[in-house]
C-alpha cells in the first residue's frame, strides 16, 4: 500500500496490528488498549513501535512514554472530526514529539494542507487511488495568517 509521507508518495513500511493479532517482527503499530495491557512486551519489540490513538483516547496518558513510539497514528473515523488536529499540534509543540504523525481513516484531500500544519506528516488517504491528485494539496495556499506547527510566527510578525 502507498501513502503520502513527507509530501511524497512512498510504500508503506507499517503494519497496524488487531488487538487479537499475533505479535510479529518489523514495524508496527498497536492501540491505546494494547500498549497499556502489554507495554512490556511491546517494550523489547524488534522493529519500529506506533500506536494508534482516536480523538476519545487521553493523549496525557501516554505523554510519559512518547519516546518509545516512532510514530503516532491519528485515526480520523469521519472527515468532521477535527479531535486529532489538536492532538497532533499538541504532540509536536507541547510535548516534543520528533516522529512521524500520520492521519488514517477518512482523510480527504482537502484536509491534507491544514493537517499538515498541524504537524502531521503522513497521510493514509480514504482512496489511495487519489494519492497523486493529494498531493497538489499542499499547495493550495501559500500562506497562512495564524501561527501553524510549520511556522510559529503569525503572517503580522513575518512582515
Amino acid at each position: 500500500m502507498q501513502i503520502i509521507k513527507d509530501r511524497e508518495i512512498v510504500e508503506d513500511n507499517w503494519l497496524h496490528l488487531d488487538d487479537e493479532a499475533a505479535l510479529v517482527a518489523g514495524n508496527i503499530t498497536v492501540s491505546l488498549a494494547r500498549w497499556q495491557e502489554q507495554h512490556e512486551t511491546l517494550e523489547h519489540h524488534e522493529g519500529g513501535l506506533g500506536l494508534r490513538l482516536s480523538g476519545d483516547d487521553p493523549l496525557e496518558e501516554i505523554v510519559p512514554d512518547l519516546a518509545r513510539f516512532s510514530m503516532i497514528v491519528l485515526l480520523f473515523p469521519v472527515f468532521t472530526d477535527g479531535r486529532c488536529y489538536s492532538y497532533a499540534k499538541l504532540l509536536r509543540e507541547r510535548y516534543g514529539f520528533k516522529g512521524e504523525i500520520r492521519a488514517q481513516g477518512d482523510v480527504l484531500q482537502d484536509q491534507l494542507f491544514y493537517m499538515s500544519q498541524c504537524g502531521i506528516n503522513s497521510f493514509e488517504l480514504a482512496n489511495p487511488n487519489r494519492l497523486t491528485n493529494a498531493l497538489s494539496a499542499f499547495d493550495d495556499f501559500t500562506e497562512s495568517y495564524q501561527a501553524t506547527v510549520l511556522r510559529p510566527e503569525p503572517l503580522y510578525r513575518r512582515r
